[in-house]
Order: structure tokens, then C-alpha cells, then sequence
């Protein structure tokens, strides 16, 4: 049985990075770099990155994200994980050394390159018995 209790980040912290996942997935008139990308990883790199630098709600998640441990960081990109079906809530320690060697270095332009991340996200908290709901 899953130990509900391996989470070293705060649900609610959690729940304010999704929540601005999804102001930040809602904006409109994104452009993009032309530039062709050499490999699917510098693709989404470059949609995250292209006119998001200063972006209010991209900076707000950024600094909350920043501001975490590595242990939260790495709980976070875990979340996602299983969340996003890569891994079945009863493997969260394979999940976890999994995210453990792939933190990216700019995990907020990594996480929000993904369209659907909030959902991840929430389906990840979910698993473990959470609720973003109040």
C-alpha cells in the first residue's frame, strides 16, 4: 500500500503551482521563436521561454518554485510524473529517483513547457489523497 505521507512539499503549495499553471496556460497571443529547434527538448524550451521572461504570472510561479527545497523540487517534478500516468502511485520511489536525475536547472520553464501540467499536477496530488478543492 502507498505511504500517503512521502511528500516533502505542502499540498497547498502545490495547489497555488497549479493554479497559476493555469493563468499561465490560459494567455492568449503567445509567439513563438521561428527558429527551428534541433530536438523536441529545445522545443519546449523555446515555447516556454519565447516572450515569457517577463511575464507576471511566469515570474510569480518562478520565484515560488526557485524558493523550494531540492527535496520539494524533486517532489514536485514526481508529482507530475505520476500524475501524468508515467508512474502508478505505488512506484513513487522509482518516480522519485527518476525526477531526482532529471531535475532541470530551470524546472519552472520545464514544468510550464507542458501544456497540460496543471492536470498533471492535480491527478499526481490526487493519487496521494490530496485535493486542491476547499
Amino acid at each position: 500500500m502507498l505511504n500517503t505521507n512521502v511528500l516533502n512539499i505542502n499540498p497547498e503549495t502545490v495547489c497555488f503551482i497549479i493554479l497559476k499553471a493555469k493563468e499561465f496556460q490560459a494567455k492568449e497571443e503567445v509567439t513563438f521563436n521561428e527558429k527551428i529547434p534541433d530536438s523536441e527538448y529545445e522545443y519546449d524550451w523555446s515555447q516556454i521561454l519565447a516572450d515569457h521572461e517577463d511575464d507576471l504570472t511566469y515570474l510569480e510561479v518562478k520565484k515560488v518554485i526557485e524558493d523550494l527545497e531540492p527535496d520539494q523540487q524533486v517532489d514536485l517534478l514526481t508529482l507530475m510524473y505520476i500524475g501524468r500516468g508515467d508512474f502508478d502511485p505505488n512506484e513513487w520511489s522509482a518516480a522519485h529517483k527518476e525526477a531526482k536525475n532529471n531535475l532541470a536547472p530551470n524546472l519552472t520553464g520545464y514544468l510550464l513547457s507542458k501544456p497540460l501540467i496543471a492536470g498533471y499536477l492535480e491527478k499526481g496530488l490526487e493519487a496521494l489523497g490530496y485535493t486542491c478543492q476547499e
